[in-house]
């Protein structure tokens, strides 16, 4: 079969991402264009400067794009965007960038949800193994604006088990940094929240000495809660802040401590909710795995963390279960993601998934999934023997 070429647009927030893959999954280009350096000095993103930042550089990482797969526009199958969910202001730069090329060179689109594009991204790089990534699997999407556990089907086809009831785990790391001030320290000054977190707990003299409570600990579901992870670790600053007598631009001295107890009850948190999904999906009744291998794939941002994926990894090996992630490059927000969603459309689809009325495809800024099961799991209040996280 004759290799086909899907160009892959992302620009659902601060990242501008274009990438080409080809339907046998090799990476043909993949620019990326971040603007966190931008957005780290306003303490957060800031939509209508995101907005402009993607206009003005969408257009070279399209030619730098094709350059480096060394492709001319006709020889592209099809044009996969991120349509949803995301930043509307940001989205919209991305899918009007592609109807563009799709009617300049008659090409379909191939309108691409942001979230399973992360859960799909990891059988990209599993497809030539011995053991591949089958449907269905349970994944967790853990990043800046999302917290989600779902069964993966293909793609369309995922069913929700859990989601988070306010902040997402990214989204807590960065407020509890900022609060922290960690960014005034050299190192940590253009890093993410998540990264400048793992980073310092690595300084901790004492793991221990910080206890967080956890989260939802009576409620037998599958939902996430980071708000009050964020809330005690501000109260705990805030107490360390007064009895150091720290400056009103310093830094705790035992930040490292600190960054260690909130990565362990972060973990904790995300451990417990996940041991109750894989514990749902291999009941009796349910089988959710069917007759294949019991597989969990960590995928978003957040997934980069190495001490929060390895307790999930140690998690699913006590229950038979592996647990792979998406190499590091594919963990954020990334052109390649998209473009491999839309490959993958195409393999389970065919030619029904193109997309030529341009006009009717448009962003929508939140989406859910197909379907969901948390009314199920709920129903089912497994109580679970919990796994501790890695010491």
């Amino acid at each position: 079969r004759s290799l086909g070429y899907v160009l892959g647009i992302e620009t659902s927030c601060d990242d501008t991402g274009l990438a080409i893959v080809d339907t046998s999954g090799r990476v043909r280009a993949n620019i990326l264009e971040s603007q966190q350096e931008f957005h780290t000095r306003y303490g957060g993103i800031i939509p209508p400067r995101a907005q402009d930042l993607h206009r003005a550089r969408i257009l070279s990482a399209y030619e730098r794009c094709l350059k480096e797969a060394q492709l001319e526009p006709e020889q592209l199958t099809a044009i996969a965007v991120t349509t949803r969910p995301g930043l509307p202001l940001s989205l919209l730069v991305g899918l009007r960038f592609a109807r563009h090329l799709a009617r300049s060179h008659r090409k379909p689109l191939l309108p691409v949800h942001h979230m399973e594009a992360h859960a799909l991204q990891a059988r990209m790089e599993h497809t030539e193994r011995p053991e591949p990534i089958g449907f269905p699997f349970l994944c967790l999407l853990v990043s800046g604006g999302h917290c989600q556990l779902a069964v993966v089907r293909g793609p369309g086809r995922l069913s929700l088990l859990g989601q988070t009831l306010d902040d997402a785990p990214g989204e807590a790391f960065d407020k509890i940094a900022r609060r922290l001030r960690l960014h005034s320290l050299p190192e940590y000054r253009l890093w993410n929240g998540g990264r400048a977190v793992e980073h310092a707990a690595r300084l901790a003299a004492n793991p221990l000495a910080f206890e967080f409570p956890l989260p939802l600990a009576q409620q037998r579901n599958c939902n996430f809660s980071f708000a009050g992870i964020k809330n005690n670790s501000f109260r705990a600053i805030r107490q360390q802040e007064r009895a150091e007598r720290t400056p009103v631009d310093g830094v705790i001295s035992n930040y490292g401590d600190f960054c260690a107890g909130l990565l362990r009850a972060v973990s904790r948190h995300l451990m417990h909710r996940t041991q109750r999904a894989l514990e749902y999906c291999l009941l009796p009744e349910v089988r959710l795995f069917g007759d294949a291998p019991p597989t969990l794939v960590v995928s978003g941002g957040v997934a980069n963390n190495d001490a929060i994926f390895g307790n999930i990894e140690h998690l699913a090996a006590q229950y038979g279960c592996r647990c792979l992630r998406p190499s590091k490059r594919y963990c954020s927000d990334n052109g390649v993601m998209i473009a491999w969603h839309g490959v993958e459309q195409l393999l389970q689809e065919g030619q029904a998934c193109l997309r030529y009325d341009y006009d009717r495809v448009d962003i929508q800024g939140s989406a859910g999934f197909a379907a969901s099961l948390e009314e199920a799991v709920a129903a089912a209040a497994i109580k679970c023997k919990w796994i501790q996280p890695l010491a």
